[in-house]
């Protein structure tokens, strides 16, 4: 089974522990889906300052295939993160040079793959459809649940997950039944300790949380959508891929950052005017020996 992560990357600072992570929700799906045995790519662009490197660094280690990674002169994106009673907070943020767009050849280039998941966090919203031509998609909506929004893209989805903590579950039942009847296949809900809903337009499966003492829930949810992910598109019964899922996403709540590699914060660049043109990384590059720490699961 073959993921591609595209759009998003970013370093999430710990401002209170004066330490980064790798991270970004097209990042962590990509790592997390080599970790459950998928063949996973991360697509995207990172910035030529400390921030991007770690983010290459790590994601080559992690086994992750980086050779459609783009270069671009300038500082990578951020997000400045606080944690309390193991919430992660996000306080601000900067994308960088992280924007991303495909041509026409990298959309042909999709249909090696099995599905690629990107997120209204990233910039390929607008090419839902063409990338749905080629491949599956996979879409996190997080909180976006305007129904214009998600009724633009929802017929091209293979998967379209939401964050509905905030919502009581019969409001996240209509949000699911509502996106399967614009015609998406599988539409997700994550509602942190009270576990997740998944409907196929005709059944509704509840799916319960695995206890853990929380430290940080960052990352979490994106380790529950790549394993329901693999487990899917290799066949695994919907409860069990569920199941699985849940204990995934537990893990990552015991530690902080999304999939590990700390590092210490390093200064902000805001140089705007650093922006460049850009290039690949070369097949088998991009490990800088930059990284703190290993990776933890």
């Amino acid at each position: 089974m073959r993921l591609l992560g595209a759009g998003d990357n970013v370093v999430d600072r710990y401002v209170d522990l004066d330490v980064m992570y790798p991270g970004g929700n097209a990042v962590n799906v990509a790592v997390f889906a080599r970790r459950a045995g998928a063949d996973a790519a991360y697509q995207g662009v990172v910035g030529t300052d400390v921030a991007g490197r770690l983010v290459l660094d790590a994601l080559s280690r992690e086994g992750v295939d980086v050779s459609r990674v783009r270069v671009s002169e300038g500082p990578n994106a951020f997000a400045n993160v606080r944690v309390s009673k193991g919430e992660r907070i996000f306080l601000d943020s900067d994308d960088g040079v992280s924007a991303v767009e495909l041509t026409a050849s990298e959309l042909i280039e999709l249909g090696s793959f099995d599905v690629v998941h990107t997120a209204t966090a990233g910039s390929l919203y607008h090419q839902v459809a063409d990338m749905a031509d080629w491949t599956k998609v996979s879409f996190d909506f997080s909180r976006k649940r305007d129904r214009e929004y998600v009724g633009a893209i929802a017929e091209h989805l293979w998967l379209g997950t939401f964050s509905t903590s905030g919502l009581s579950t019969e409001e996240a039942e209509e949000l699911l039944r509502f996106t399967c009847a614009c015609g998406t296949r599988f539409a997700l809900a994550s509602r942190g300790a009270q576990g997740a809903l998944l409907f196929d337009g005709a059944t509704l499966w509840r799916g319960g949380a695995t206890p853990v003492d929380v430290v940080d829930t960052l990352g979490a949810g994106d380790a529950y959508i790549a394993s329901l992910l693999v487990g899917l598109l290799e066949g695994d019964p919907i409860r069990e891929a569920m199941d699985a899922a849940a204990s995934r996403g537990a893990e990552v709540c015991a530690i902080h950052g999304a999939f590990g590699y700390p590092m210490p914060l390093a200064p902000v660049e805001t140089d705007g005017d650093r922006k460049g043109s850009d290039h690949r990384v070369p097949t088998g590059e991009g490990s800088s020996s930059l990284v703190g720490g290993g990776g933890r699961q």
